[in-house]
């Protein structure tokens, strides 16, 4: 296995490495050890069926069910992440951490490229550990201790779904969610702080006022995706990106209109945030 660290802050590419065969537990553990390091990590070449794909994402965690979007009726643990020529509005297109309105978000995502864009389609990464350790040491005290509220009924983040939920909604209406986490999360595993709002969920502070809020959250929300803080991949098919929500935002870019974009996602089960 071959290692590619992609930018300062995080993201690395590892190559020799073929999915579709059994991997030994060693090789499962030298990946997500990468994984933990880097936040994000990406595996060129990997032509997977549905079964391997999910026999992947098993290794890593627990993959779940996605709110919004019906998976595939075989496996409904992964959905289809598209947008077609004639749409204009792509799935996700805002800075976030998945579904940070849930009690428990997601410990990852898994994304899996089909058919990209002959150019665009980019997905931008954020490290948030970079974002936290970028404060000040006031800041840092101020937000310690502070709460953010997530809701999916957010505005921004709710019409980057409309085309998918009128396409490959659930049958049942879609509920609304909203949770309260740390403004600044521990990483269960490596221990590390990171900051833990976003532009597309996090609609305010508990005990601020709307006014308090807004400031500080609009400063958060432009600081935690300086350019420094990130990187950016450049899809081509048969690619695998695994993110570590807990400590990372991401980004896709909608510069391609007139293309076909398809993805398959998995999402993996995490914890409550402390």
């Amino acid at each position: 296995m071959k290692i590619k660290r992609l930018s300062g802050a995080l993201g690395a590419e590892i190559s020799d490495v073929d999915l579709t065969q059994a991997l030994s537990a060693d090789l499962v553990a030298d990946i997500r050890a990468v994984f933990l390091d880097a936040g994000v990590i990406f595996i060129k070449n990997q032509a997977l069926t549905s079964q391997q794909f999910l026999d992947f994402a098993n290794k890593m965690g627990e993959p779940v069910a996605y709110p919004f979007v019906k998976g595939f009726d075989d496996f409904p643990q992964i959905i289809e992440v598209k947008k077609l020529a004639h749409e204009r509005v792509n799935f996700g297109g805002i800075w976030h951490s998945d579904t940070t309105y849930f009690d428990s978000p997601p410990m990852g995502s898994m994304l899996l490229s089909h058919e990209v864009p002959p150019f665009g389609g980019d997905t931008l990464f954020a490290c948030q550990y970079a974002a936290y350790e970028g404060l000040s040491d006031t800041m840092q005290r101020l937000l310690d201790g502070l709460h953010g509220v997530s809701t999916s009924a957010k505005a921004d983040v709710s019409k980057t779904r409309e085309d998918r939920m009128k396409s490959d909604g659930k049958a049942t209406p879609p509920q609304s969610f909203t949770a309260t986490h740390p403004i600044v999360r521990t990483h269960p595993e490596t221990g590390r702080k990171a900051l833990f709002v976003n532009v597309a969920h996090t609609a305010g502070i508990e005990g601020l006022t709307e006014a308090e809020s807004s400031s500080l959250l609009s400063f958060l929300f432009a600081h935690q995706v300086k350019p420094e803080f990130t990187c950016r991949w450049r899809w081509e098919p048969d690619t695998l990106a695994f993110w570590d929500n807990r400590c990372t935002q991401h980004n896709p870019v909608n510069d391609y209109h007139g293309f076909q974009r398809v993805m398959h996602r998995i999402t993996l089960r995490g914890d409550r945030p402390v």
